[in-house]
């Protein structure tokens, strides 16, 4: 039995992981259970799976959580905190950790994990896109192993050779397409989008979503941080990371050869369906998710994007041209901006205008360890608060 931890329990990714070991009882064992402050939810989660330890977000969260724990006669141990969120990721009777914790709160237990010789299973986008070299030097040093969750990054890796080592040019990669639904904007007028709602923002068309990357998939921030993602999990510049929009979020994402082949991962659009194949690679295991049918669909959709409507994405590829801190500063500014959108302190059209702001404040350095990255994290989300 695999013993699993899941970092983020509550979220959409957590609960959909939970919904797939469900189906598969004699194949794994949750060890341990995260969430910030849904109490209740991890609560209910607790009873259901009975794991060994639960961690919450501070200590008022983990008074509550205990006192509900005991009223159902459960023997689940409470901890708080980041060190403790560190501490079951990197745990000897973990053997496999579901990284999908929402920014970059979760870049300390995904390292973590990563440093303790874990199979990752990443669906936190920002760990990556915030410590580049810093993750991926971990995960090669500590033997550990790296699966990514996100629908479009695991579609690609579906697409590569199993024996793919980062190096394109080595297995005939030519480019990695990048599919993108395109959001609950992609035909809004573009003059009308100053008066977008978070209500509407959070709207996704395909995906049930957190708030925070909803307003990242209408931005198509969210694409941004994932070729940003692309270039550290595959070895991909730039300009071998092309974005395609494809509204109906059939094809994951694609790979293109230098023969002219091009690969595709095609399944209805539900998380389950990456993260059954990250719980059982190399093999196959049910998911909950139906077989796409291609009659009923009829037609598929692809058109370039218009970095006018979406200036977030052409935020986030000069970012990754300029290298250093600079993903780390995109990612720090946007959360903080996502975050001001969200509880109505700016409009839907200041958000790509205030990263681009702090970007230009913060000329891109290196980054040699985790403090420098941790302040320059610090000095962006600082100088994003001052100019909202």
């Amino acid at each position: 039995m695999q013993g699993i931890t899941i970092l983020g329990s509550t979220g959409s990714i957590g609960v959909s992981t939970l919904d797939v070991i469900a189906r598969h009882p004699g194949q794994y064992t949750i060890y341990a259970l995260t969430a910030h402050s849904r109490v209740e939810e991890l609560a209910a989660q607790c009873q259901q799976f009975r794991p060994r330890v639960a961690v919450v977000g501070s200590a008022e969260a983990a008074k509550r959580l205990s006192a509900l724990l005991r009223e159902q006669g459960s023997n689940t141990e409470v901890a708080y905190g980041e060190q403790s969120l560190c501490a079951v990721a990197s745990a000897a009777e973990c053997d496999a950790v579901m990284a999908a914790i929402v920014g970059a709160a979760g870049l300390a237990p995904t390292l973590a994990a990563a440093k303790a010789g874990k199979k990752v299973m990443l669906a936190n986008k920002e760990a990556l896109v915030m410590s580049g070299q810093l993750f991926m030097d971990a995960i090669a040093d500590n033997g550990a192993t790296l699966l990514p969750i996100d629908s479009e990054h695991n579609a690609i890796f579906q697409c590569l050779p199993q024996d793919y080592r980062r190096v394109p040019i080595q297995h005939g990669v030519a480019k990695i397409l990048l599919t993108a639904s395109g959001g609950p904007f992609l035909k809004r007028p573009v003059d009308t989008l100053e008066a977008v709602t978070p209500e509407e923002a959070v709207a996704h068309p395909n995906w049930v979503m957190g708030r925070k990357i909803s307003v990242d998939s209408a931005t198509m921030m969210n694409k941004g941080l994932e070729v940003i993602e692309a270039h550290w999990l595959f070895g991909a510049s730039a300009s071998q990371i092309e974005v395609v929009i494809h509204p109906q979020s059939m094809i994951h994402s694609m790979v293109s050869y230098v023969d002219g082949s091009v690969l595709a991962q095609l399944g209805n659009p539900d998380m389950r369906t990456p993260i059954a194949h990250a719980l059982a690679f190399p093999e196959r295991i049910a998911s909950g998710v139906g077989p796409v049918d291609l009659v009923k669909v009829g037609q598929l959709h692809f058109f370039a994007p218009d970095f006018g409507r979406f200036p977030c994405l052409k935020l986030a590829y000069h970012a990754l041209e300029q290298g250093g801190s600079a993903p780390a500063v995109l990612n720090a500014a946007n959360e903080v901006a996502v975050e001001a959108f969200l509880t109505r302190r700016i409009g839907f059209r200041v958000i790509d205008q205030l990263i681009a702001r702090v970007m230009d404040a913060m000329p891109s350095c290196e980054i040699p360890n985790i403090g420098s990255l941790l302040e320059q994290d610090r000095r962006a989300r600082e100088i994003a608060h001052s100019l909202i």
